[in-house]
């Protein structure tokens, strides 16, 4: 233990010092503007990587080197705390402790303990499904985690998983990873697909269709890395279970659990049907959290506000902040042309090619985080396709392949949102992250080279 934890400050030690040298010295030649932001950005991402210090400690310091050295306007810096990810972020704290509160989660998971086989890798399994399903009628990832983990949580509790144990901790990381990753295999039901639609549309005038992205992207980016996700969750994370037997007869709704049945219902309805009223998952989740606290319409006592923990909040709106700081300083774009000259693209050679772009969008994502990458990768879409010789739809395909890609679990507001609800360790969710990305590079990416060329796209 002692042995790792030594490792781990010795590459914090690293990255942080290198992080200074960026943005003091600009030994990349970055100038005045980009290398004070650009070593921030480093510091604050080694940082996060290592978890050398607590996640919400790292979002203070970035806060407060970014406004005590004017790297950039307050306004710019806070971004995340007026964010929409924010107030799901604390709206799905809220929602959460009352289907705990309640019962109704404890509820729910006895009718799926039913369903599910009655050990670890049939759990993660039946949840896993679940989170692909809603994902058809349910176009917010955030809301899909607001949603299941408190219910995944009282399954959890229903097969013997204590808290803090390995099992605990898999079920709510693969619920987590499941409800945002595998569902960019289907148009609307993730903002980097929204945001890659609206540039691919604004750019170049096309807008995808909706069964032409299932038959290029579900097969392997969809199913394909939920049976990924379920094979790496199951290798870190399964242990034994006990189910619990039932010793009570089973109980009417209480008062409490019809309302919030009710509360929860409207949630849904709102969440499934954003396309056409207009309205942000995260409104709907902040009205629905003002519902469950409410006096005498909601389900919490008036102290329960007290209960939330505010650091999960606190870290996503510093990713959020660092992401806006990336776009509004030029660094993305920056680091995105610079790729477009780095990459070894070359008429002709289809594999090399692929490849190439695939996973040099991952690496920009780093930067950028998957839900800008879009809006760094689509504009360059044109100067790779000339220098590839791939046609350009192949070539704006690859972004969504670069932004399946999770390479480190901050990179995904999602997966930061279901750590911040369960108080799962980060290195945990780094492990799963790490292991899927290889294995997606190792087998989804060479498969998706196969299927794009059996339908023409290579």
């Amino acid at each position: 233990m002692s042995g790792s934890v030594s490792s781990t400050s010795i590459l914090a030690w690293f990255g942080l010092a290198g992080a200074v040298v960026i943005g003091v010295l600009d030994p990349l030649g970055l100038g005045p503007t980009v290398a004070p932001v650009a070593g921030l950005v480093a510091g604050t991402i080694t940082l996060f990587a290592t978890g050398a210090v607590a996640e919400h400690l790292t979002a203070l310091l970035f806060f407060a080197f970014a406004m005590v050295f004017s790297i950039a306007p307050a306004d710019l810096v806070f971004t995340g705390f007026a964010s929409k990810a924010f107030w799901l972020v604390v709206s799905g704290m809220v929602i959460g402790l009352a289907i705990h509160k309640t019962g109704l989660g404890a509820r729910i998971a006895r009718a799926l303990a039913r369903l599910f086989p009655a050990n670890y890798t049939g759990l993660i399994a039946g949840l896993i499904f679940v989170a692909m399903a809603i994902s058809f009628f349910m176009p917010s990832s955030m809301g899909r985690i607001v949603l299941l983990m408190p219910i995944a949580l009282a399954l959890a509790d229903r097969y013997g998983l204590a808290e803090k144990s390995l099992g605990r901790s898999g079920v709510a990381l693969v619920v987590g990873f499941a409800c945002f990753n595998p569902p960019n295999g289907i148009l609307p039901a993730t903002v980097p697909n929204m945001v890659y639609v609206g540039a691919v549309e604004k750019i170049y005038g096309v807008a995808p269709l909706y069964g032409e992205w299932m038959l290029l992207h579900f097969p392997l980016l969809g199913f394909g890395k939920a049976i990924l996700i379920w094979l790496v969750g199951c290798f870190l994370f399964r242990q034994s279970v006990t189910i619990q037997t039932e010793t009570e007869q089973s109980s009417p709704l209480s008062a409490e659990e019809r309302r919030l049945a009710f509360i929860l219902l409207f949630a849904l309805l709102g969440w499934s049907t954003d396309i056409w009223h207009g309205i942000s998952p995260a409104w709907i989740g902040l009205v629905a959290a003002v519902l469950c606290l409410l006096p005498g319409v909601g389900v919490l006592p008036k102290d329960a506000f007290k209960q939330i923990n505010i650091a999960p909040a606190i870290y996503v709106a510093s990713i959020l902040g660092m992401g806006a700081l990336i776009a509004d300083s030029g660094l993305g774009a920056l680091l995105g042309t610079a790729m477009a000259d780095i990459l070894p693209l070359a008429p002709g050679a289809a594999v090399q090619n692929f490849f190439s772009l695939a996973l040099g969008g991952g690496v920009t994502s780093l930067v950028s985080t998957m839900p800008g990458l879009p809006a760094v990768m689509v504009p360059l879409a044109e100067p790779l396709h000339v220098a590839s010789g791939l046609p350009l739809q192949t070539v704006l395909a690859s972004v969504v392949l670069s932004y399946s890609t999770t390479i480190l679990p901050y990179q995904a507001p999602p997966l930061v949102l279901a750590i911040g609800m369960t108080g799962a360790r980060l290195i945990d969710a780094t492990k799963l992250v790490v292991l899927v990305g290889i294995l997606s590079v190792l087998i989804i990416l060479p498969l998706t080279f196969a299927w794009w060329r059996l339908l023409g796209m290579i």
